[in-house]
């Protein structure tokens, strides 16, 4: 709760600071021209540079939490506000390519998008075969774990257009660029973006699969290829019976994080030392906090 109180009072203090443009009674669209990182603030050069330019706001977790995801070319915003500071042009946004909702709202820095008044057609979702969206997710295995990401070769305009003077360090430049994935942004590259963005949505994609009560071993006989083990802060994806991948953030940044393949037994194995299984992820009023669920949504 502190994090969001702190990130929407930073957002407020920047919004005092900049002129805002209202779109006004019509309506105003965008359309993302390249990988456009979306954040939870109108402030990008602060994160990206800082007073020196070379700067990179973090966690102690190396985690860019302003970081909500990046939109694929072709992704359609709604534009509610123009916000400038100096040199910086961002609009505040939503996109049905990630409906959920926020205290500071969305910003997209226009640079990477086009704006048109006419609405533009939504953006082409095509779901690739079971067995390329397998060979693309572990195409991805060793990639780093960012939050908030989806491209996992990163965003190269990045450093183009929040340029910092001399050379970064190679670990500095690539968080730059955004280079990796999260949990729920590892499906939704392999899927072309086709599959919900936030795991709080994922764990209720498609149907369930009743395991509440089953042993590892029943349950991992229950498992197909691209099933989800889900939980409301991560996702698990089965390769095959004997196999899972996911991407997760170790304690230490570069240690035990990024997009790893472990065996599915000691997957379920670990998860059952700390969560129940259940047939349904129940999210009110923390109810499902030490529960995982099963989920099947490629059929």
């Amino acid at each position: 709760m502190k994090r969001y109180f702190l990130a929407a009072a930073a957002a407020v203090f920047v919004l005092m600071m900049t002129s805002v443009t209202r779109a006004g009674d019509a309506k105003r669209y965008a359309v993302a021209v390249l990988p456009a990182p979306v954040l939870n603030t109108p402030d990008f050069p602060g994160i990206f540079g800082g007073r020196d330019g070379s700067a990179l706001r973090t966690d102690r977790q190396g985690q860019i939490r302003e970081l909500e995801f990046i939109a694929l070319p072709g992704t359609v915003f709604v534009v509610h506000e123009t916000v400038r500071n100096g040199s910086s042009v961002v609009h505040r946004v939503t996109t049905d390519d990630y409906p959920y909702p926020s205290a500071t709202g969305y910003f997209v820095d226009d640079r990477f998008v086009r704006l048109t008044d006419e609405e533009p057609p939504p953006r082409s979702r095509t779901l690739p075969s079971r067995d390329e969206i397998i060979i693309r997710l572990l195409a991805a295995r060793g990639s780093r774990y960012v939050w908030g990401g989806n491209v996992r070769a990163g965003v190269s305009a990045m450093v183009d257009f929040f340029h910092p003077p001399g050379r970064l360090p190679a670990e500095t430049n690539r968080r730059w660029r955004l280079q990796g994935l999260d949990c729920s942004g590892l499906l939704y590259e392999a899927t072309n973006g086709v599959t919900p963005r936030n795991t709080s949505e994922l764990t209720g994609f498609g149907r369930g699969v009743p395991i509440a009560g089953l042993s590892v071993e029943a349950i991992r006989r229950r498992l197909e290829p691209l099933d989800l083990i889900a939980w409301k802060g991560h996702v698990i994806i089965v390769l095959d019976r004997e196999r899972t991948i996911e991407s997760r953030l170790g304690p230490v940044p570069g240690v035990r994080d990024g997009v790893v393949v472990r065996p599915l037994g000691e997957v379920l194995a670990e998860l059952m030392t700390g969560r129940t299984p259940s047939d349904r992820f129940r999210d009110a009023y923390g109810q499902g906090e030490k529960t995982f669920v099963v989920r099947r949504w490629y059929e």
